[in-house]
């Protein structure tokens, strides 16, 4: 069944700030949450944002996730989950990201290529190199500027989710614990090869915490690039 949610939404802001900040994290990490919490404070600086996920974001990319997160799918090979979100990710990025980009937007999005080398990488113990190659092709080379990584234990991560909507439990999430806990590690992984780039947050600390650990990095990044100085600083 399609997915009744938005493909993207774009909030307008008097600011025009061309940044790609993602999210990554288990199941159950909180990302959602923490998405709304920051695109609200962004807008309270005057940011245009744009939000989209993966794998989604467009009609196309609905599609696809719509046979991605379908249970009834549990014999999906790895290698053509693997193509079918980058198909989706494609999409996206040509449809969705870079357009936003390029009309100097911040971007935010529900996962990205990292994703996929946690995923179909760590957890199925597919070769990250070829990962990589095929990741690059899909994005056409577009890395984020900042990832902000909400990792939680998958145990408690998974309690979430069995604790949300039936809608909400899919095939990927299906997977065995085993497998959710490669997939953690793999992130913890890719965000100790580039920590410039990651930020890695406690998941399981209060909400509001977390948002507040998350709006001061992102402050960082926007200063870094000499988008909108000292009003940022001073916008509580």
């Amino acid at each position: 069944m399609p997915d009744p949610r938005p493909n993207h939404m774009t909030i307008p802001g008097e600011s025009n700030v061309s940044l790609f900040i993602t999210f990554e994290g288990p199941e159950g990490a909180g990302k959602s949450t923490q998405i709304r919490l920051l695109s609200a404070a962004l807008q309270q600086m005057g940011i245009s944002v744009v939000i989209t996920r993966e794998p989604g974001g467009t009609e196309i990319g609905n599609t696809i996730r719509s046979l991605l997160l379908d249970s009834k799918y549990s014999e999906m090979s790895p290698r053509a989950e693997t193509l079918l979100f980058n198909a989706a990710r494609a999409q996206v990025v040509d449809e969705v990201i870079r357009p936003a980009l390029e009309a100097g937007h911040l971007v935010l999005c529900d996962r990205f290529a990292d994703s996929t080398l946690a995923y179909q990488g760590y957890g199925y113990g597919q070769d990250l190199a070829m990962l990589r190659v095929i990741g690059d092709y899909a994005t056409t080379g577009l890395q984020p500027d900042l990832t902000i990584y909400l990792d939680i234990d998958v145990r408690v991560g998974l309690g979430r989710k069995r604790g949300g909507s039936a809608e909400e439990w899919n095939r990927m999430e299906e997977k065995t614990l085993v497998y959710h806990q490669e997939v953690r590690q793999g992130y913890l992984a890719l965000a100790a090869e580039e920590p410039q780039r990651w930020l890695v947050i406690d998941a399981s600390l209060p909400l509001e915490v977390v948002h507040q650990a998350i709006r001061a990095r992102v402050l960082v990044v926007l200063h870094r690039h000499s988008i909108i100085g000292n009003r940022l600083s001073t916008s509580r």
